[in-house]
């Protein structure tokens, strides 16, 4: 009997982590979850750094004296940090990378929240990133802002691996896509092996939910509390839809029959944010092949523990998809909005956790310092 983490990877999903600190890393639990939950990728956040941090702070200390006694800034030992896990992650994570032949194995890290808006500084500390790392297997995140999609561009034509985050919307989606596959046109015309190029595309799913069930709420009405927990799905679904699109198109087709690589759909928030949801909703109903599924621990368990696979779930569920945006701008949300208020909302929030990561390792080095 199989296992449903097996199921889902058999079913051509990737399960990715969304979590990491450097006590899963030092413990052996991160090298027992790929045993045991099939676990091939793990993804990161300023606000899974400043838990990892601020509440394993024990874990950091030496490093963090360390740094203090060198006369480190804020910044630079947040970088050292983070940098450090994200190595030592992607050595464990390395034969699963052999294995597949670069697709999985990968270990995002995000640039500084605080860049989302500026290009240039996304592109410059992107490039940081990736040769501090300097392990194959990484990936560096970039959120798919109006200043991220040329970044994004950079950042592939200069051979780096990227996750593209934060996107909600289908019209962003589609921007992100074209941004990848230029990226790809420059690599190629570098001199760049484009085969060893890789990227994710990480669109949020439960934030949808919320947003939407909020707005559907306040509607009031039957017509819009039937459609309640509707919208997450479907938008991925369409997601999918819009990615056999555009993968299909003549420049992304030659790039790819040249050994390019698709960009994957990755489903992230996918944690259920309603307790009267089923747990594994975002799992179980986002099944397709050459997808990821980036799940926080507590996800991971529930789908290893009960999850239902059936096999694809999105391939067919296009026409129903497209009929629940049409219902819901029926009865009055406006999605573009819904998408809008949550790309800035998700922009705010990885700069309220950097901020707090920042305060927590500023107190860190100078309570190092005061007993050195």
């Amino acid at each position: 009997m199989s296992t449903p983490t097996q199921a889902l990877s058999a079913a051509g999903v990737s399960i990715w982590l969304d979590d990491l600190s450097r006590d899963r890393i030092t413990s052996g639990n991160l090298a027992e979850l790929i045993q045991t939950r099939d676990v091939v990728g793990v993804t990161t956040n300023p606000t899974i750094f400043q838990g990892a941090i601020g509440s394993g702070a024990a874990s950091y200390a030496d490093q963090i004296t360390d740094l203090a006694k060198k006369g480190a800034t804020v910044d630079d030992a947040i970088f050292a940090a983070t940098t450090d896990d994200v190595r030592d992650a992607a050595d464990i994570f390395r034969p699963v990378y052999d294995a597949t032949g670069g697709v999985d194995g990968r270990v995002s890290i995000e640039v500084s929240p605080d860049l989302a808006h500026d290009t240039d500084a996304t592109i410059a500390q992107a490039q940081a990133l990736w040769a501090t790392v300097d392990r194959p297997n990484t990936l560096i995140k970039i959120p798919a802002t109006k200043a991220g999609l040329p970044a994004i561009t950079a950042v592939i034509g200069a051979g780096i691996s990227v996750n593209v985050t934060l996107i909600f919307s289908l019209e962003r989606y589609a921007e992100v896509i074209d941004a990848y596959v230029a990226g790809l046109e420059q690599a190629q015309a570098a001199g760049h092996d484009i085969s060893g190029i890789h990227s994710v595309a990480s669109f949020f799913v439960s934030r949808v939910d919320t947003e939407v069930d909020k707005r559907l709420s306040a509607i009031g009405t039957d017509e819009a509390a039937g459609l309640k927990s509707l919208a997450g799905v479907a938008n991925a679904r369409l997601a999918y839809e819009l990615f056999e699109q555009k993968f299909a198109e003549p420049a992304a087709a030659a790039l790819i029959a040249a050994g390019g690589n698709v960009q994957r759909p990755l489903w992230a928030s996918t944690g259920v944010k309603d307790p009267n949801l089923p747990d594994t909703l975002y799992v179980t109903e986002l099944v397709a092949p050459g997808t990821v599924n980036t799940m926080p621990e507590k996800t991971l368990e529930a789908t290893f523990d009960h999850g239902d696979i059936a096999g694809d779930t999105i391939t067919g569920t296009y026409g129903t998809a497209h009929q629940v945006f049409a219902d819901l701008a029926a009865v009055g949300v406006d999605f573009a909005d819904v998408t809008q208020v949550l790309e800035d909302e998700g922009v705010e929030k990885f700069i309220a956790s950097w901020h707090d990561l920042q305060a927590t390792v500023k107190e860190a080095l100078e309570g190092a310092l005061e007993t050195a």
